[in-house]
């Protein structure tokens, strides 16, 4: 099951092969492993990083229960031993927290935990608008239309972005497949997993929310400090939703603290 897994996903090793200690970071939903680009560069030890199905270079889709499968898989594959400190942006951080309901012997060797503007549930349904247009984009290979969706992308992020971070996250959302995009948004609906944030209980946490977070508002990240009180809570005044672009520099300050 592991290798089928990893055959359909696309995954990038760097940094220190010999290090006791592998970060894994995991996306957002429509972004793609680039997102952690400068992340991972400015991080110690051995980091592994991935396309979530359906999105950059990965194929197929499925929904956040599959997606912690897949992390699943990687962790037994590419990091099978060793210290694992575990990023999550957005649907990362719920794909950790599904991993947590549904493998929690794994946390047993999880030595740290970013949970990186996500929630643990309570997200808004899907309008009128966004259903009608799941039926078309569903059947769609590739989202497409990157540079046409540049300015609504710019809501996602805080005050004064770099406009090529904008541009990227545009053309990521361009290389999802319809599949993807529209099978995750319906399950990001149905995401309710505050009591799996017990196994994080013992685990070293850090908590980050951008205080213009329109997608995953602040009050997503409090629950979880709230769930999570031994957990460091951090808040960039003025930063949006999309932090690892955003405040890249503190994001892995902050990972790096937990490896």
């Amino acid at each position: 099951m592991a290798s089928f897994v990893l055959d359909r996903l696309n995954v990038v090793e760097s940094g220190d092969s010999t290090s006791g200690v592998t970060a894994v970071l995991l996306h957002g939903w429509t972004m793609d492993l680039t997102t952690w680009d400068r992340v991972a560069a400015a991080l110690p030890g051995r980091v592994v990083r991935y396309d979530v199905r359906g999105h950059g270079k990965s194929t197929g889709a499925g929904t956040i229960s599959e997606l912690a499968d897949d992390l699943a898989a990687v962790l037994e594959e590419r990091v099978p031993s060793g210290r694992i400190v575990l990023a999550g942006h957005s649907l990362g951080g719920m794909t950790i927290m599904a991993l947590a309901e549904q493998r929690p012997e794994l946390f047993s060797r999880v030595t740290g935990v970013a949970l990186i503007a996500t929630s643990c549930g309570d997200l808004p349904g899907q309008s009128g608008a966004e259903l009608l247009a799941g039926r078309w984009l569903i059947r769609r290979p590739k989202v497409g239309f990157g540079r046409l969706i540049t300015p609504g992308l710019r809501v996602t992020f805080g005050h004064r972005p770099r406009w090529a971070d904008v541009r990227a996250a545009a053309a990521m959302a361009g290389n999802t497949s319809g599949a993807a995009f529209v099978g995750i948004r319906e399950e990001l609906t149905l995401h309710q997993r505050r009591e799996a944030l017990a196994v994080l209980s013992d685990v070293p946490t850090v908590v980050m929310a951008g205080s213009w977070d329109v997608l995953t508002p602040l009050r997503h990240s409090r629950v979880l400090a709230e769930a999570l009180p031994s957990a460091e809570f951090v808040i960039y005044p003025k930063a949006g939703h999309m932090l690892p672009l955003e405040r890249s520099e503190d994001v892995a300050r902050r990972i790096a603290a937990l490896m």
